[in-house]
């Protein structure tokens, strides 16, 4: 029997998430979105090109949660999308009412499933999602590193032209501009990036991931990246259906972890069927630990905006 996924929200990032899950053979998708007709007929039109992918997961559009009902694992994509000028954090209020509501209807029909979010601000509404659904910090987690760590490394393949198989990336901290990269820790065929690149093009590099997700944002005008944010959303879905014990930097509830309690933070994080399984604690310098906790310190801000009490 095939596990089930649901992904609530239809958009770009929902759509391409189900698209992804259901031609790589993961399991069967339920797509859930407010939009009368949009999840279905984007489903259908997946749906339809199964037996050119050759595919036979399935995958079904509905405007209701009934369907949903017994997924394994919950992808929460819905909310409204970055626009030119807007951060992250302007987008908490509108969609902390949403997530709320998705969450509590995610608990009625799902109450054994993982969740993975993705909607932005993403630490804090991943905070908001554990506080509504009352489930074990295991099973519930953010999208945010592996989407960041990709971007590092796509930019320092780049610099360097090399195959982005041979980059490994450290990043930790909130998604957002106070995200924390570890240079001595990003490798390219096991060497050190700032053994490869001078301090000043290590520092642009770094300063253009902190912006990746806003450079594309201005780029298109209207919406925001969802290619690589869905890539990355189904890799840990991939990790958690398969059992793979993978080691993927996510937002992982730390309690203790890095000298941070009581605060979402992308660290490196064993995923598997269980979840998160374990929080890898690297060791840090001083100067990391501080700008890492600074960034701890920024998304416990949010989730004081939010009030949860």
């Amino acid at each position: 029997m095939r596990n089930k996924v649901t992904v609530v929200g239809a958009g770009n990032v929902g759509a391409t998430c189900a698209q992804r899950i259901v031609e790589g053979g993961y399991a069967d998708v339920v797509m859930v979105d407010i939009i009368e007709g949009l999840p279905q007929g984007k489903a259908m039109d997946i749906l339809q090109s199964g037996p050119v992918l050759n595919f036979d997961s399935s995958i079904i559009g509905t405007n209701g949660y009934d369907d949903t009902a017994d997924s394994d694992i919950v992808v929460i994509t819905s909310g409204i999308a970055r626009k030119p000028g807007m951060s992250r954090d302007d987008l908490i209020l509108t969609n902390m009412k949403i997530i709320k509501e998705v969450t509590e209807n995610v608990v009625k029909y799902s109450p054994n499933c993982i969740i993975i979010v993705v909607t932005n601000p993403l630490d804090a509404m991943t905070q908001l999602a554990l506080h509504v659904s009352k489930f074990p910090k295991n099973r519930v987690m953010g999208q945010s590193g592996i989407l960041d760590s990709s971007r590092l490394r796509t930019f320092i393949a780049m610099e360097l032209g090399v195959s982005v198989d041979d980059v490994a990336a450290c990043l930790l901290g909130g998604h957002g501009d106070t995200m924390v990269a570890i240079p001595r820790l990003t490798t390219v065929g096991g060497i050190p990036m700032t053994e490869l690149l001078p301090k000043d093009r290590v520092d642009a590099i770094v300063e253009r991931t902190v912006k990746g997700g806003a450079e594309i944002v201005g780029l298109l005008k209207t919406g925001s990246a969802y290619y690589a944010p869905s890539a990355a959303a189904v890799q840990m879905v991939e990790a958690i259906v398969f059992d793979r014990k993978k080691i993927l930097p996510c937002a992982a509830y730390l309690e203790g972890e890095y000298g941070i309690n009581g605060a979402y933070v992308g660290v490196p994080a064993k995923l598997g069927a269980n979840g998160v399984e374990q929080i890898i604690e690297l060791k840090l310098t001083p100067e990391e630990s501080e700008a890492l906790k600074r960034s701890a310190e920024a998304v416990k801000e949010l989730v004081g905006i939010m009030k949860l009490g």
